[in-house]
């Protein structure tokens, strides 16, 4: 099991890919696990770099430490892993909540970055914060995957659903699937108050490295407005939106050429 000592406790990574580029640190969102397949590593990323993935603290292999987790802790522990692996400098991307502790790792060790990608997220503070899903988390798990599933992508309305069941029926399969029987709920629940107080915005002028921001049209979690926010506050930035929503990243085939291309000009 490859596990590694830094910033205190024992974090697990993986680390490969079949790519021939320079080295991408992945930074995954709310209740990331390397062990749900497929992962980063069936990505289009992994054809084209080499891979660093990692389970934050709280989630999957990783430890999960009492006391209550702060965005500060996770930037921390992406860049102690950095050093327990003998990276000085790395392209990094972020989404969803990676992107949130991406913005602060950045700002935290920002000598540590190339070039950075920040995937449907959002700022909080005055940029806006992504929607509260801290709200779904006591919610029967039926009810919390529809919730999310309709915040993920605003074209899921009633009309839509009513119109095509055979669809959500199987995108309610799959979203119910994605959750591990054995997931560590206060884990969980530690990250998603963690990201509740997330709030990086007026901090964000200080970033100099090259920044792709992300998105999708139709996402209800980090909408739209959000990440034009975070193009404002961020000088050395480019916004590129995709046809989809919080999962525009396999929604739409271009997205993943399209920031692939961007990091390879950058990195």
């Amino acid at each position: 099991m490859p596990t590694i000592q830094a910033n205190g406790i024992d974090i697990y990574y993986e680390r490969g890919g079949t790519g021939t580029g320079p080295a991408l640190l992945f930074i995954s969102g709310s209740g990331g696990d390397l062990r749900n397949k497929p992962n980063q590593f069936d990505s289009p990323l992994a054809r084209a770099f080499e891979l660093i993935c990692y389970d934050q603290r709280g989630l999957g292999q990783t430890d999960k430490p009492d006391g209550t987790y702060s965005m500060a802790d996770y930037a921390d522990d992406a860049a102690a892993l950095l050093d327990a692996l003998d990276i000085e400098r790395i392209a990094v991307i972020g989404v969803s909540f990676g992107g949130m502790v991406a913005q602060e790792f950045a700002l935290r060790h920002s000598s540590r970055i190339s070039a950075l990608v920040l995937a449907c997220t959002s700022s909080g503070g005055a940029g806006g914060a992504s929607y509260p899903l801290h709200e779904l988390h006591t919610l029967p798990a039926q009810e919390r995957a529809a919730a999310h599933l309709k915040i993920a992508d605003l074209r899921h309305t009633d009309d839509w659903i009513a119109a095509n069941p055979e669809a959500w029926e199987k995108r309610m399969a799959l979203s119910l699937a994605g959750t591990r029987a054995d997931r560590d709920e206060t884990g969980a629940l530690q990250q998603l108050e963690a990201r509740r107080h997330h709030d990086t915005f007026d901090r964000l002028t200080d970033l100099e490295m090259p920044v792709l921001l992300a998105g999708g049209e139709f996402d209800g979690i980090a909408p739209v407005i959000n990440m034009q926010r975070l193009q404002s506050q961020i000088r050395n930035s480019e916004l590129q939106l995709f046809n989809g929503g919080h999962m525009f990243l396999i929604q739409d085939k271009g997205a993943y050429p399209a920031i692939i291309h961007w990091l390879q000009a950058h990195a």
